[in-house]
C-alpha cells in the first residue's frame, strides 16, 4: 500500500495484516551540478524500486512517502528527525520498520536508527528504461523481497 488515499482507506480496514513500513530516505541539494544530477537519478531509481518493493509485498507493507533530506545537513540531526517519524509510525501496529537509501552516510547511523536500514550500492547514472537497468532492478526487488521476509 502507498501513501495514498486509496490504498490508506484499505489500510484502516486491514490493518492487523500490513505489519511493515517502509521509507525511502533521499538526499536533495542543488550546491553541485554534478552532485544533483546524481542525486536526482538515486532518487529516480529508488522511486522506481521502492514502489516495485511494494507491488511485490502487498498486503504486508505500507510504503510511506519520501523521507527528504539536504546531503549537507547535520546527519545527527536528521537521523534524531527520522526517528521521530518512526516513532510516530509505531503508534500503528507496524512491527518492522525498513530505510531504503543509496547515501553511504546513513550506514554509518545504523545502530542509532529506530528501523532496519537496506543501504544499497549507488547506481550513479544509466538509462532508466534500458534492458540492463530493468533487470538490476527486477534483481535488487528479489534480494530486497527475501530479506524483508525473512524478517516475519
Amino acid at each position: 500500500m502507498k501513501w495514498r488515499n486509496r490504498d490508506l482507506a484499505q489500510y484502516v480496514k486491514a490493518k492487523e495484516y500490513i505489519d511493515t513500513a517502509m521509507i525511502p530516505l533521499i538526499p536533495f541539494q542543488l550546491v553541485n551540478d554534478q552532485g544533483m544530477e546524481t542525486d536526482s537519478f538515486q532518487s529516480e531509481v529508488l522511486s522506481l524500486l521502492s514502489n516495485e518493493m511494494e507491488k511485490e509485498l502487498s498486503g504486508r507493507i505500507l510504503l510511506t512517502p519520501n523521507y527528504n533530506y539536504i546531503r549537507a545537513a547535520n546527519m545527527e540531526m536528521e537521523k534524531d528527525r527520522l526517528n521521530m517519524w518512526v516513532k510516530d509510525i509505531q503508534k500503528q501496529p507496524f512491527k518492522h520498520i525498513f530505510f531504503l537509501a543509496f547515501d553511504s552516510k546513513w550506514k554509518k547511523m545504523e545502530k542509532e536508527l529506530d528501523g532496519t536500514l537496506i543501504w544499497l550500492p549507488g547506481v550513479q547514472t544509466g538509462e532508466l528504461q534500458s534492458k540492463e537497468m530493468q533487470q538490476m532492478l527486477r534483481d535488487q526487488v528479489s534480494q530486497i523481497g527475501e530479506l524483508i521476509r525473512s524478517y516475519w
